[in-house]
């Protein structure tokens, strides 16, 4: 069975991406700016504007819209995660052949991920809520603003959220929104 992804050219999308067997290596620093940079070589190829977005150790969730005529946000992924495990030095070395080098991506990488077309402006503003508040229902913050990888910081800067922002509305307790 083929699996069914929304494509819709200048579409926005909220995605969950997760590390194979949910192994902690992404909020390392180094694999942290590793990161960055495959976000921002496949970003410069390929355009796209990322809206919102959360990295936490074995996963990360974020917002992306895509230029008005393109749709292929399934290249854009395969070109992140490929730079990255690349070059993560928690993969395996250079194998040579594909067999071992499909080994090497799943070292570091669910094969799939989640996604989920935003519908409206409140559909993106409860995606935006939920990444943020993401780090404090893992545990691993006490406020959104505790957690430094996030794109919480610049929503603050830019009024988007009341410096006192701590709540989820309209996020169901028990919401998985792909995790």
């Amino acid at each position: 069975m083929q699996y069914r992804r929304a494509k819709t050219p200048g579409g926005t999308y909220f995605f969950t991406v997760v590390t194979f067997r949910r192994r902690k290596c992404l909020s390392e620093p180094d694999n942290v700016e590793l990161l960055r940079t495959a976000f921002r070589t496949v970003k410069s190829a390929h355009p796209f504007t990322i809206d919102a977005f959360v990295l936490l150790p074995e996963h990360l969730h974020c917002i992306w819209t895509l230029p008005p005529d393109d749709h292929d946000y399934p290249m854009r992924w395969n070109a992140i995660k490929n730079y990255f495990t690349r070059r993560c030095p928690d993969a395996l070395k250079s194998p040579p052949s594909p067999a071992q080098r499909r080994k090497r991506a799943q070292t570091i990488w669910q094969p799939r991920y989640w996604e989920h077309q935003i519908r409206d402006d409140r559909d993106f503003e409860k995606h935006c809520d939920y990444i943020h508040w993401n780090p404090v229902k893992h545990g691993l913050a006490s406020d959104p603003g505790a957690w430094p990888h996030s794109s919480f910081h610049r929503f603050l800067r830019l009024g988007f959220y009341p410096p006192n922002w701590e709540a989820l509305p309209g996020v169901e307790e028990g919401d998985t929104y792909g995790e």
